[in-house]
């Protein structure tokens, strides 16, 4: 089947879960737990929508989703692996710095990935050897070069004491780069790598479902994506960097495994 099917199916199905995101966002009290309990219904309602959409195109495809979402079909070479709400904290705060998240494989190689940021109204997507684009024009990654000019941006353990590794490598990392950020959303990281909005992102800590698409945005973007000591990415792995392709990979790959 081709590819644009699959990529029309997760567009909408992307869509549609940003509407019911943002619906959900207004409906939140001052209450800091049910802001929390609705955060947990924000995010199934999302997953429901876009398991829904999916399943009756593709009724036969394996899923695998944040929320408790994994449908196992041993005879289907496809899994659609689905992030609802990416940026759970932000959302909770109102910060509109979160997305929906979708990616398909086929026999274990990404081949559509689909990032929307509703608040922005922008439409990430990709297809293996297709390219890159945001909103149907074609994105590229940033031409820098140096390290010393290169933004990027980290993520941080949820609940850090300091002592663990990712902190160790954000500090060791600061006087090497233009600056370090972290922001919350994994998927929007990867998509302002692939756009040239940012120039590397690195993280230890992600799921799946964080980093599938983004990481086949990124690389259709003309960006390189790997293990952070250079090694070959695996999705189902924690452990990716994620630049523009150029010589600062290798650079902060280095940096980053001089850290143990």
């Amino acid at each position: 089947m081709p590819f644009s099917s699959f990529l029309e199916t997760a567009v909408s199905a992307a869509r549609t879960a940003g509407d019911v995101l943002l619906e959900w966002s207004a409906k939140f009290t001052v209450s800091e737990k049910s802001r929390k309990n609705l955060v947990t219904e924000a995010d199934v309602a999302s997953q429901q929508a876009i398991f829904n959409a999916i399943h009756g195109q593709f009724p036969d495809h394996s899923f695998l989703g944040e929320e408790d979402l994994a449908v196992e079909n041993a005879s289907s070479d496809y899994r659609w692996i689905i992030d609802p709400l990416d940026g759970t904290a932000n959302y909770v705060h109102r910060f509109p710095y979160y997305g929906v998240s979708i990616a398909l494989e086929h026999r274990g190689e990404l081949i559509v990935g689909v990032i929307f940021d509703p608040n922005r109204d922008e439409m990430f997507t990709a297809t293996r050897g297709g390219g890159g684009f945001l909103n149907g024009q074609p994105i590229a990654t940033s031409e820098v070069d140096s390290l010393y000019e290169a933004m990027c941006v980290a993520s941080l353990p949820v609940g850090a004491t300091g002592d663990e590794v990712q902190i160790r490598q954000f500090l060791h990392a600061l006087p090497q780069v233009q600056s370090v950020q972290r922001t919350g959303s994994a998927a929007l990281n990867l998509c302002y790598v692939a756009c040239g909005r940012i120039d590397a992102y690195w993280s230890g800590t992600l799921k799946p479902w964080d980093q599938a698409a983004g990481a086949l945005i990124v690389t259709e973007a003309g960006g390189q994506v790997s293990k952070m000591n250079n090694a070959t990415f695996e999705v189902d792995r924690p452990d990716l960097l994620a630049t523009n392709g150029r010589a600062i990979h290798a650079r902060l790959s280095a940096v980053l495994s001089e850290v143990v």
